[in-house]
């Protein structure tokens, strides 16, 4: 294991002076599993660690007007929480996928997003629900959202000194379901071949469709919107014809490659069967949803 200093502020203003103090030698940790790794692998180690998990701002799940969830708030804490469990579908889909419960009960939303691979499972899903990214540094704060968020694999926005604070995901309109999809090769630990997600919007008829966000992993250097697809869905009814007209154009957008896990040929057909599938799953989720708000 190679020789670091570990740091844990416990305030904002102190972990600022920390950075200010240590410079280009600090790194940023959350909950660290992905650290680890790179701690036993790199010849190029950091030399100060400053970890965020003792920070309460960064620690939290709020709903007052919109969804506000803690960088620092732990994967298991999100898949537990009830206000996520009934609103936001996609997302307790894309975090119970995740490593393993050990895993998830210390990683944090932060880490999977701020390492920004173009796998991050909480990436595709918070895509699908038009997340932003609240920034806070020393100078003050800023707010962007997440599809801008991503500059490449491993490649944020983020300068030296600021930290993601925490994620802002507006309230779900009415009659919204939404689903996501880990595609690998057998059911264990391994990252995904694909990753689908797709959230909709219904009118009161919960046939028309009145918004649609559909989000691709492993499809591009980042994880990316299928817009052209989304299009195709929003004022239509959904029905199988539809979600595999999207799914074709989703296929279509996507920068899919081959590697040494997956044939780029393999993966755009996934994204056509997986829209649809997870198209079909979120208007299921709108329907109970509604069925449940109404008793009937």
């Amino acid at each position: 294991m190679n020789q670091f200093t570990y740091l844990w502020p416990t305030t904002l203003k102190e972990t600022f002076l920390l950075l200010e103090s240590h410079g280009e030698k600090a790194t940023l940790i959350a909950g660290g599993t992905d650290m680890m790794i790179w701690l036993k692998t790199t010849r190029k180690p950091p030399a100060v660690l400053v970890a965020l998990k003792h920070i309460p701002e960064f620690n939290h799940i709020s709903a007052n007007g919109s969804i506000r969830i803690g960088s620092c708030t732990t994967l298991t804490e999100i898949q537990r929480n009830p206000v996520i469990r009934e609103q936001l579908p996609v997302l307790i889909d894309a975090v119970s996928n995740i490593g393993s419960v050990q895993i998830r009960n210390v990683g944090t939303i932060g880490g999977n997003i701020c390492n920004a691979a173009p796998s991050a499972d909480t990436g595709v899903a918070l895509l699908t629900l038009g997340a932003k990214v609240r920034i806070v540094s020393s100078t003050g704060e800023k707010t962007v959202e997440l599809e801008d968020f991503f500059l490449g694999p491993n490649k944020t926005i983020l300068a030296p000194g600021e930290i993601v604070a925490e994620f802002v995901i507006p309230q779900p309109q009415p009659h919204t379901g939404g689903a996501y999809w880990k595609h690998t090769r057998r059911k264990a630990l391994q990252l995904p071949l694909i990753g689908v997600g797709v959230t909709l919007s219904f009118e009161d008829d919960l046939l028309t469709c009145n918004d649609a966000r559909i989000a691709l992993g492993v499809a591009a250097p980042t994880p990316m919107r299928a817009k052209e697809a989304e299009k195709i869905l929003i004022g239509g009814t959904i029905d199988d014809a539809l979600l595999t007209q999207a799914g074709e154009a989703a296929a279509n957008e996507s920068h899919v490659r081959d590697s040494i896990r997956c044939a780029a040929w393999y993966r755009r057909d996934m994204i056509k069967v997986y829209v649809k599938r997870m198209g079909n799953l979120a208007r299921e989720r709108a329907r109970k949803t509604k069925c449940e708000a109404t008793g009937h």
